[in-house]
């Protein structure tokens, strides 16, 4: 097997993993109900996407304590 014929300095391998930093998500308003969610996506909360309603959400039903 071949074998590096020089040492990669910690400055070259640094250069190298300067891309590999985590990139925080881009969040946008939903304009319908204001709810937090990823660009070119449907709310899943009220179900819209670009003024209509793509999405038939079924409303959350609450528990009755005994």
């Amino acid at each position: 097997m071949s074998v590096p014929k020089k040492r990669r300095t910690k400055s070259s391998v640094g250069q190298r993993r300067s891309h590999h930093a985590l990139k925080p998500k881009t969040l946008n308003k939903c304009p319908k109900c204001g709810k937090a969610l990823l660009p070119h996506r449907a709310c899943g909360f009220c179900g819209t996407y670009r003024g209509r309603e793509v999405l038939k959400i079924k409303s959350k039903v609450k528990k009755e304590k005994k």
